[in-house]
C-alpha cells in the first residue's frame, strides 16, 4: 500500500491505494495528456480525482523511476512552462501495452466486485 493524501472536510488524512494504483494512474495521465513533468503529472491525477487524492513528491517519484526502469515510460530533460529545466515523462510503447492489460485487469475486477454490491440475499435462495 502506498499513502496518498486525502482531503476530507478540510483535513489532510492518509488514505491507502493499493500498490501499482498509482503506476496505472500516472500511466493514464501520459496517454491522456502527452509529456509531462512529474509536478504536471501529480497536479493533473489531484484534479482528475476530484481533489479526493494529494500526491506528494516522495509518493511519485519512487513511482516515476520504477516505471522508467521497467521500460513502460522514458524521459528528457526540457524547459517547464516558467522556463525551469524540468524532466518530462511520456509513454512508451511498452506502457501503452501494460496500461491497456492492467485496464483491462482493473475493469474485470471492478465487475467482479460491482456483482457482489449488487447481489441480495434473495437471489442466492
Amino acid at each position: 500500500m502506498l499513502p496518498v493524501g486525502n482531503q476530507q472536510l478540510g483535513m489532510k488524512e492518509r488514505t491507502d491505494v493499493r500498490q501499482g494504483t498509482l503506476a496505472l494512474m500516472v500511466l493514464k495521465t501520459l496517454d491522456l495528456l502527452g509529456p509531462l513533468h512529474g509536478y504536471g503529472i501529480a497536479r493533473r491525477i489531484e484534479q482528475i480525482s476530484g481533489d479526493l487524492l494529494t500526491l506528494n513528491q516522495g509518493t511519485l517519484y519512487p513511482v516515476l523511476l520504477k516505471l522508467e526502469q521497467e521500460g513502460s515510460i522514458a524521459s528528457e530533460w526540457g524547459a517547464s512552462e516558467n522556463n525551469r529545466k524540468a524532466r518530462f515523462y511520456k509513454l512508451t510503447r511498452g506502457g501503452r501495452k501494460q496500461l491497456q492489460a492492467e485496464t483491462q485487469g482493473w475493469e474485470q475486477t471492478a465487475a467482479i466486485i460491482g456483482r457482489f454490491f449488487a447481489v441480495k440475499a434473495e437471489d442466492l435462495k
